[in-house]
């Protein structure tokens, strides 16, 4: 129940089969998502004592992370 209050729809199977919801009141129809998609707010990052970056250098060192070259 506590995961219908937070906003998920909880599907009741018997056998495998679905046979019914559970849903947040007033929810019916509505998605429900494993993780919250409204924005957090600003993130306060600890400090762990590596180098300064600019956008550019960060974005300098990602690019090509993860391509595969041929």
């Amino acid at each position: 129940m506590a995961r219908v209050a937070a906003g998920e729809i909880i599907t009741i199977t018997k056998d495998g089969v679905p046979i019914g919801d559970i849903v947040p009141r007033g929810r019916l129809g509505e998605p429900s998502y494993p993780f919250r998609t409204d924005p957090m707010g600003p993130l306060d990052l600890p400090d762990l004592g590596g180098p300064s970056l600019t956008s550019d250098e960060i974005d300098e060192t990602l690019r090509g992370m993860g391509s595969v070259d041929d």
